[in-house]
């Protein structure tokens, strides 16, 4: 065969073949970690990965779960976001030794496909009144909501609707072998390319209806969270909003103590704007806030006034409990450590109680100006003394006078009492210099 014949001809074949190994490629699948409580910021970063995973041609959104829950509003948001999506989302509860619990079981029960690595659990989805105040009727309402709410997702999504009302009125809990076999979720699967292998060919209904996942094989993206939100969710933490209104506090009672010192108010200013901005996120209970307040304002009143102790223990005691009710709620994402409280509550305490008792020390020292200070003093005599002259005391002319014998020039005095501006002095043994 003709050798430039034969090179057309392979050309030829490879050209018609390139379409056909782009066609197999599959397209990517997005990823992004959800961890911890469900507030507005999970909400914003669920929502920022449906729409970078729709905008990226992604053919699925991987969302990994593990969360002991959160808040109703945000849940619901997220739900109907997912529900909406014209994009495959499938949510897996991992890694092992995670879970779904409370609004994580009806994020997983929106997903369209929903998996579970080993050693990972679901369930207890009844609704609390997250700082109180909620009577038996009210209760009885949000349960029901919330129950009618996950049945219409599972039925949706071909789940077992009445396993979600349980895990909702009796907030039942299950494993991801038992999630599996009452079909709460569809499969269990070890890691995400594992998850990508079981569900590849899978039929899912979107918003534009029905769509296969080929996900075997798929190239893996991670959707990176931005400085931005990694801060917000930093921030939106119970504890950390509890230690930055602890230091907003503290940095605006000593700029407020010691005017024109700027760092500690620049800091206590900034720590408090981002606690109040946590706070819209969290359930705040106001009577803890107020303990919290009241505390301080004892501590304070420690320092002014002598109560030997009784306001500074009332004050500890009154942080103390002011930050145990400061987000008062069952769940257990939105409740202060211990091991936050104890430290913040002692660390302030004892800084007011240092403050008290170097006060106290103060007062329990000698005079060291005006007249009282000059007692005890010694001084030289520059002009001698018959009885009267002149002394040089801490590098100050006085006039003075004797008592008793004339005191030569050069020698030394001590200061037995102040009279206006003329000291009275004694004779002393000379000190080897000059005072």
């Amino acid at each position: 065969m003709n050798p430039g014949r034969a090179f057309f001809a392979l050309l030829a074949i490879a050209l018609l073949a390139l379409p056909v190994a782009t066609a197999a490629a599959p397209a990517p699948v997005a990823t992004i970690d959800i961890e911890g409580v469900i507030n507005p910021v999970t909400l914003r970063l669920v929502g920022i990965a449906i729409d970078r995973a729709q905008a990226e041609g992604a053919q699925a959104l991987v969302i990994q779960l593990d969360t002991p829950g959160g808040l109703e509003r945000s849940m619901r948001a997220i739900v109907q976001r997912m529900m909406n999506a014209d994009v495959p989302v499938i949510v897996f509860v991992a890694p092992t030794g995670g879970r779904a619990a409370s609004a994580g079981v009806f994020i997983t029960m929106a997903a369209h496909v929903a998996a579970m690595a080993p050693a990972t659990n679901i369930g207890a989805a009844s609704p609390v009144a997250l700082g109180g105040g909620a009577d038996k009727t009210m209760m009885k309402k949000i349960e029901n909501d919330a129950a009618a709410f996950i049945r219409t997702v599972a039925l949706e999504r071909g789940r077992n609707a009445d396993w979600a009302e349980k895990a909702v009125r009796q907030a039942v809990a299950i494993t991801e072998r038992e999630a599996v076999k009452l079909k709460v979720v569809d499969l269990i699967a070890d890691s995400i390319p594992d998850l990508l292998e079981k569900i590849d060919g899978r039929t899912v209904k979107l918003p534009k209806g029905m769509t296969t996942l080929a996900t075997k094989g798929a190239p893996v993206r991670p959707i990176e969270i931005g400085f931005r939100d990694r801060f917000l969710n930093v921030i939106t933490d119970p504890n950390v909003a509890y230690v930055l209104m602890m230091l907003g506090m503290l940095g605006l009672f000593f700029e407020l103590s010691n005017p024109g010192v700027i760092l500690p108010g620049v800091i206590g200013g900034i720590s408090l704007i981002l606690a109040f901005f946590a706070f819209q996120s969290l359930p705040i209970n106001y009577a803890g806030l107020l303990l919290i307040l009241f505390g301080i304002v004892l501590l304070v009143a420690e320092i002014k006034i002598v109560s030997h102790g009784v306001l500074a223990i009332g004050g500890i005691i009154s942080m103390a409990l002011g930050s145990l009710m400061l987000f008062d709620s069952p769940e257990v994402g939105f409740r202060v450590s211990w091991w936050v409280i104890a430290p913040m509550v002692g660390a302030t305490a004892g800084l007011f109680l240092f403050v008290v008792a170097a006060g106290v020390r103060a007062l329990g020292q000698p005079p060291a100006t005006g007249a009282e200070g000059l007692i005890g003093k010694t001084g030289s005599v520059r002009e001698r003394l018959a009885p009267e002259g002149q002394v040089m005391v801490s590098g100050e002319i006085w006039r003075a006078v004797a008592d008793g014998e004339p005191v030569e020039i050069g020698g030394q005095v001590r200061i037995v009492a102040v009279d206006g501006l003329t000291l009275k002095v004694t004779k002393a043994e000379a000190r080897g210099g000059v005072a």
